[in-house]
Formats: C-alpha cells, sequence, structure tokens
C-alpha cells in the first residue's frame, strides 16, 4: 500500500478534481453529479465557496506526492455527510478506504451519513470497511444517469 496523506484541500488541487470527476464511468458510478461536469467555471465557482465555508472540510488526498482524489464533511439539513471521490486510477488499491479511516479520525462529528448509488459496489464497500451500516435507502434523480434511482443511506455512529 503506497503512502497516502491527507492535506487541506487548496484552489490549486481543484483543477485536478475537476479533471477528475469528468471521468465518464466515475460519474455513472457517483451518479449524483453536477448537471454539466464539462462546466470548469461553473466547479470551480462552487468548489471556491465550498473551501470558505467554515461548517465544509475538504482533504486533498496524495498518493506520494500526487494527487489522488479528495474526501469531505458538508452538512445538510443538519446531518453530517461524507462525500470522497477518487481518481479511477487509483481505484480498487485500498487508497478510498485508507483515506477515509484517516480523515474520519480529523473529524469526529457523529452521527455521520454517507450515500451511495445501489450500484456502486466499489463505494459501498469503503463505507462499510470504515464502519459504515446501511440503514436506508432512498430515490433521486441522478444527473450522471438522467433518471431518478435508488441510492443506500449509510451512518456512522449514534
Amino acid at each position: 500500500m503506497p503512502k497516502i496523506t491527507l492535506t487541506p484541500t487548496q484552489k490549486k488541487d481543484l483543477r485536478y478534481f475537476f479533471e477528475f470527476q469528468r471521468d465518464p464511468e466515475a460519474c455513472y458510478l457517483a451518479a449524483f453529479t453536477s448537471q454539466d461536469p464539462n462546466n470548469k467555471a461553473a466547479y470551480l465557482e462552487k468548489w471556491e465557496k465550498l473551501l470558505l465555508d467554515p461548517s465544509i472540510q475538504v482533504r486533498t488526498i496524495k498518493v506520494g506526492r500526487a494527487i489522488a482524489g479528495s474526501v469531505g464533511k458538508y452538512e445538510s439539513m443538519g446531518e453530517a455527510q461524507i462525500t470522497y471521490w477518487l481518481d479511477r486510477k487509483c481505484w480498487g488499491k485500498g487508497i478510498a478506504t485508507a483515506a477515509l479511516q484517516a480523515f474520519l479520525e480529523i473529524e469526529t462529528s457523529r452521527p455521520m451519513y454517507g450515500r451511495v448509488a445501489f450500484d456502486n459496489y466499489g463505494s459501498q464497500r469503503v463505507l462499510e470497511k470504515c464502519g459504515f451500516v446501511k440503514i436506508g435507502t432512498e430515490t433521486d434523480f441522478a444527473n450522471a444517469r438522467q433518471a431518478a434511482i435508488e441510492e443506500y443511506v449509510y451512518q456512522l455512529g449514534e
């Protein structure tokens, strides 16, 4: 397993995140994406605002010195939500699991929730390996699929 570190996300990291989220296979699996993953201006504008919000904590995942993705916590309707995105080149190597485990040591909000498309088995495994338990399902519109799909809701802690 390569050395994984989490660093506070900086504006310069966003260009990598933007490219990662443009990957069609990654978008399909994530499902709940922006309407236009190729709109760089909108992406950067959204993220620059998020980085200024004190209720949001985002870390850049690095493998060695290379940026591999992001992991973060945001609030939705008063609940802490986890989010992460990994460059597809890094899938299947335990990087997402290790990064989420490290992030959960930094971000101690509990309960914390994670949501994942019903068929995103890799992300489901990451959540489960990090102690999240599936507590339900919801149906919501997935931009990347242009359809309403089922998503699983996971919870960590009480």
